[in-house]
């Protein structure tokens, strides 16, 4: 008996550089490949249509609804959503082979993740195992369509899968930071439209508490120095975001 049919969704923008091995990872395993792009300028949509037909184009408008779009895409029961950063290990597919095949309770299921900077798998602070919800039936997942952060809404029960998602999170420190650049600007951005009033004293504490329990409470000086450097941006997120916040509020006075 043949197990349920998987499709592979993945969302890029400028990923040339990682669609291929991501890709390659999904490629004769999964019955369907569907790309969503966000209108890349690089070669990311023709690296892509090597492994698959299905490569749509739309403008991210904001994740959630890109996400939700992307995934009412798919044509199969099933869904399994990965970044062009990430890589499916052959122990995973195998157990969802054999989950699937046996039959499951479950609509959903977590995945762990291994995140790295470079070429190094950060195992502490947090970062492992991670687990998101990333393999689930058509139809029983969605985002909150909000620009950043978006919540998940589920329909049904969620299971936990053992076989890992390979993250190659960051290339390297740089790269670390401009991802920390872009992602603080959304986060400011959301702070500003929620109208609240941030208090200086409680985002710094959230900063100063953010270092102490990545790197102690969740033991991430075992990853040595690449473990201080994450709890180091782990706190610069929130400080950063706070300063982009204070200045977004107070441009023009």
């Amino acid at each position: 008996m043949s197990r349920p049919s998987i499709s592979v969704v993945v969302i890029t923008y400028n990923e040339e550089h990682n669609i291929d091995d991501c890709l390659q990872s999904a490629h004769g395993w999964a019955d369907e490949i569907v790309v969503v792009d966000d209108e890349s300028t690089d070669r990311t949509q023709t690296l892509a249509q090597k492994y698959t037909d299905k490569v749509f184009v739309r403008k991210m408008d904001n994740e959630g609804r890109h996400r939700n779009w992307a995934y009412a895409q798919a044509s199969t029961d099933w869904v399994i959503s990965l970044d062009a950063d990430e890589r499916l290990t052959d122990e995973l597919k195998q157990e969802i082979d054999g989950v699937l095949n046996a039959g499951t309770e479950h609509s959903l299921f977590n995945i762990p993740r291994k995140n790295y900077i470079g070429n190094y798998w950060l195992q502490h602070g947090g970062q492992y195992p991670s687990a998101q919800c990333r393999l689930f039936k058509k139809g029983a997942f969605k985002y909150e369509e909000v620009h950043v952060h978006p919540r998940a809404f589920k329909e049904g029960t969620t299971g936990n899968l053992k076989g890992d998602i390979i993250h190659y999170s960051y290339r390297d420190f740089g790269h670390f930071l401009q991802k920390l650049n872009g992602q603080t600007t959304l986060e400011a951005q959301k702070m500003v439209q929620s109208g609240r009033k941030i208090l200086f004293l409680k985002w710094y504490w959230r900063s100063v508490d953010r270092f102490f329990r990545y790197y102690i409470g969740k033991q991430g000086y075992k990853d040595g120095f690449y473990g201080f450097m994450g709890a180091v941006f782990a706190s610069l997120y929130q400080t950063i975001s706070y300063a982009k916040y204070w200045e977004m509020k107070n441009r023009g006075k």
